[in-house]
């Protein structure tokens, strides 16, 4: 990195965080600090449910998952748009007849303490996890690309973010989050339009998509049927939706942004706008990944592009031939490149060449089988070093191919992406703590201020957490994979709760607590197994909950538990 990048990166962090702080000190009592006043407006919510879901793993991960597997993920967000039409029509006018504070205060007036304790700790463990690696996942591959120490790093991050979390609370993360988001959009932009100009010969987007299409990263939707699939259209609206659902309308992180805002309208036109505008900046996204595919068909690329795998390498008896299969790949490198080429005049000529397709579909299984044979290497010289490297892609490609100046800029996008995330996940994290677990079970009456403080305390509570979940974070096969695959542990229980809640009057507090922790521990069992792709595990505890719950309330003799009256549930 050059002293301009180094001025863009550095201006750009501490502006935010100064700004945050500027705006938003001295929240005088509770409904402020966690809720703004409610005075935020539907955009200021949709930009502040966008970016506490787009989080720096977003970023990184996404382009690398498109190189790698093409633009298959994006079914993954089919469901969305769905849940965020039930959610402002059903969740948002409880949360706010009821003035609640936090999602699971709501729990308690429809079930009971424990029920609302229940899903308030469930949700404390998968988001401080979440959270966590939200800071670790940009620090990880930072560290590992330039060579920056990876705790210092952690560190860094955590407290940049608690600095105007602490200070300003949810209004803090609400005006930051404007300014966070206009650099990943105008970052992620620039870059689009900057790998078209690095494309040979003036190659139109059509062309690379062409040449994308022969590499089979162009199949955006599968139809199939196997539940081992991972991406299908079926599981990304089923269980896509159970997971949006849930994470948009259970998750306090989420609730605690369209909380804030002035009306049910203005919530539910936030939302409305988040379901509109998330699949195509997915897709935008993944296509910027399939671009840097196309990019390196004619310019040199690693073998793998996690460095450390390189010095792993280096340092082992298998040195010689791993170096024999970087020399079959930089010549298949300019044997695609000639047919690519090739490929592209005749396109421009308005002629799709099936036999030069199928040549470059070929040519691009023997890069894979390449690829695995180097895997195989390092796994031999190091069985526990990490062979996959979807997450360093994209910002390989940004450290060796994009200008000065453009390199600080698409850094302050990663990292601007994990505060925004991460105080979201503080901010929820305190909220939580304050007012389900501390201000619930404290016997004295205490005043607004005391509550404030405390939540204050709690988020730094919580960020040292965050941060020390993130130091002893271990890379798993694909960064945004893991975070959703911790959510979908746990989010399906949270769901079914709250399901019943809304629509299933006949289930009481005790059968549902026991339906939702005998779901939860088979939910664990499950994943153990590995027998559905992780986003069934949604859809599968949302329905072990009401079923269980149902079935026990059968069993259980009638008891005087009360739930809400009806014209809140109706």
């Amino acid at each position: 990195m050059q002293q301009l990048d180094w001025i863009i990166l550095s201006v750009t962090l501490l502006s935010i965080v100064i700004y945050g702080v500027y705006k938003t000190q001295g929240s005088r009592n509770v409904e402020e600090y966690i809720l703004g006043n409610k005075q935020t407006n539907w955009f200021t919510v949709g930009i502040s449910v966008m970016a506490t879901q787009a989080s720096a793993i977003t970023f990184l991960s996404t382009p690398g998952q498109a190189y790698h597997d093409g633009m298959g993920f994006v079914q993954f967000y089919f469901g969305l748009p769905i849940a965020m039409v039930v959610i402002s029509l059903t969740f948002i006018p409880i949360y706010h007849k009821l003035k609640v504070y936090t999602a699971y205060e709501y729990l308690e007036q429809r079930f009971d303490l424990k029920t609302r304790s229940l899903a308030s700790i469930l949700f404390l463990i998968q988001r401080g996890l979440g959270t966590g690696l939200t800071i670790y996942a940009p620090s990880i591959v930072l560290s590992t690309l330039l060579g920056w120490n990876l705790t210092l790093l952690n560190i860094i991050i955590g407290i940049l973010v608690i600095i105007y979390t602490f200070s300003g609370g949810t209004k803090a993360v609400n005006v930051t989050q404007k300014q966070q988001m206009f650099v990943i959009m105008s970052g992620m932009i620039i870059t689009f339009f900057l790998i078209l100009s690095l494309l040979p010969n003036d190659m139109t987007l059509s062309n690379a998509m062409h040449i994308a299409g022969a590499n089979e990263k162009m199949n955006v939707v599968d139809f199939s049927f196997d539940p081992e699939t991972r991406y299908t259209i079926w599981s990304g609206i089923a269980g896509g939706f159970f997971l949006s659902l849930a994470y948009f309308g259970t998750d306090q992180s989420q609730v605690g942004r369209y909380l804030s805002g002035k009306s049910d309208r203005e919530s539910q036109m936030g939302l409305i706008m988040n379901g509109f505008l998330k699949v195509p900046m997915q897709f935008f996204i993944l296509l910027i990944g399939v671009l840097v595919f196309v990019f390196f068909q004619f310019n040199e690329v690693p073998l793998n592009f996690n460095p450390v795998n390189k010095s792993i390498i280096e340092k082992s008896a298998y040195e010689k031939e791993y170096q024999q299969l970087e020399d079959q790949l930089k010549a298949l490198t300019e044997e695609k490149k000639e047919y690519n080429l090739l490929y592209i005049d005749h396109l421009n000529q308005n002629y799709d060449n099936p036999i030069l397709r199928n040549r470059l579909t070929a040519l691009s299984g023997k890069e894979r089988d390449l690829r695995d044979q180097a895997k195989e290497l390092i796994e031999k010289a190091d069985p526990k070093a990490e062979t996959n490297d979807k997450d360093y892609v994209f910002l390989y490609f940004i450290l060796n191919y994009l200008p000065t100046g453009l390199i600080g800029l698409l850094l302050a996008v990663i990292l601007s992406a994990a505060m925004s995330s991460s105080a979201s996940g503080l901010n929820a994290l305190a909220s939580t703590t304050a007012i389900d677990i501390y201000k619930r079970n404290i016997k004295t009456t205490k005043s607004d201020k005391h509550y404030v403080m405390a939540t204050r305390y709690f988020t730094l509570l919580w960020g040292i957490i965050a941060i020390l979940f993130a130091c002893v974070g271990t890379l798993f096969e694909n960064l945004i994979q893991l975070v959703n695959i911790v959510g979908s542990i746990f989010y399906g229980t949270v769901l079914g709760i709250f399901l019943v809640g809304f629509y299933i009057k006949y289930i009481k507090a005790t059968a549902l607590f026991y339906g939702a922790v005998i779901s939860q521990l088979l939910i664990f069992y499950i994943y153990y197994l590995d027998v559905v792709s992780f986003l069934w595990l949604n859809f599968i505890g949302a329905l072990l909950t009401v079923l269980l719950g149902w079935i026990l309330q059968l069993i259980l003799p009638q008891s005087g538990e009360t739930i809400l009256k009806n014209e809140l549930t109706e």
